[in-house]
């Protein structure tokens, strides 16, 4: 899953720069470095797959202060951020800014190496799940509002016939009704259309 994504680091650190760099290419893991907070923003580059390494202390933007910025402008992205300073008040308010990951330097290769992996592979499921979810609202966005309410019946359970009594409509008109919906929703099963539902709805 890791070959899939991409890692950026962000270390005014020249030698801990390419240290990573190194790391990261020998395991086949994609990466592109920058030298600050504010050269990584003012990039931009795309986040799909992405994780994020960042040191915590640079010039301008610290690595908390880019997690914060980040959460701002509603990029998702895991990040992990590594501080040569053993500052548990440091760890605290990063992990409540919403960091992946807090790790102290020097690090342990396979213990970064395992960090980065879970981050990426988190990432690329919670993109898949978020996909899901919108293909799933844009197939409950086509269906007429005779269909939804159809559908909000055979999601409660509700039998044909007390669907029909409900809308003051024939059972078979319902079927009808039904059928559209599932073909709509690319439901092949009740319990399939149930769970799309309960995706588009609590995820």
């Amino acid at each position: 899953m890791a070959n899939d994504g991409i890692v950026y680091v962000i270390d005014d650190d020249e030698a801990a720069r390419h240290s990573l760099e190194f790391l990261l290419d020998c395991a086949g893991i994609r990466v592109r470095a920058f030298t600050s907070a504010d050269a990584f923003l003012a990039a931009a580059p795309p986040l799909g797959g992405a994780c994020v390494v960042t040191d915590v202390r640079m010039p301008g933007r610290s690595g908390i202060e880019l997690v914060e910025e980040m959460k701002r402008r509603g990029a998702r992205v895991p990040v992990i951020v590594i501080t040569g300073h053993a500052d548990v008040p440091l760890a605290i308010q990063a992990m409540h800014a919403g960091v992946a990951d807090f790790i102290e330097k020097p690090f342990d290769d396979e213990a970064m190496l395992d960090a980065i992996r879970k981050a990426l592979a988190t990432q690329q499921s919670d993109e898949a799940a978020r996909a899901e979810r919108q293909s799933v609202v844009d197939r409950i966005a086509s269906l007429s509002g005779r269909e939804r309410d159809v559908m909000e019946g055979l999601v409660r359970g509700d039998a044909n016939k007390a669907i029909a009594f409900d809308l003051g409509i024939s059972a078979r008109t319902v079927e009808v009704y039904r059928a559209n919906v599932m073909l709509k929703m690319q439901a092949k099963t009740l319990s399939e259309l149930v769970r799309m539902v309960t995706i588009a709805r609590f995820s």
